[in-house]
């Protein structure tokens, strides 16, 4: 049984595909600089649209408007996965970071 991905989650693996495809030796470093810095960005506004709609569905919830559960606990959960998906991947930009300081030139 195959588990798909969900939402704007799974648009994460296609955005590091396409930004290794995107770096090819032909490329400048501004180039490649500024494709990273969008793919980030854009990660960044992924997750900030997903906390926004868990946001707006539970503040429909406690009004009485959402009147299914589920929906807003998936949209819960969706905004929590992609928020954590954010954070270990700063965490790994970090640790790389330091490992290239540490490095004796």
């Amino acid at each position: 049984m195959a588990i798909g991905s969900f939402g704007r989650v799974g648009d994460f693996q296609s955005s590091l595909n396409q930004m290794s495809s995107d770096i090819s030796p032909s490329k400048s470093a501004e180039d490649v600089t500024k494709s990273f810095q969008d793919t980030l960005s854009g990660f960044v506004n992924n997750v900030n649209d997903l906390q926004s709609s868990a946001n707006q569905a539970i503040d429909k919830m406690a009004s009485g408007q959402a009147a299914d559960v589920h929906e807003v606990m998936v949209a819960v959960e969706k905004a929590k996965i992609s928020f954590d998906l954010l954070l270990q991947m700063r965490n790994k930009m970090l640790d790389a970071y330091k490992q290239i300081m540490q490095m004796q030139v």
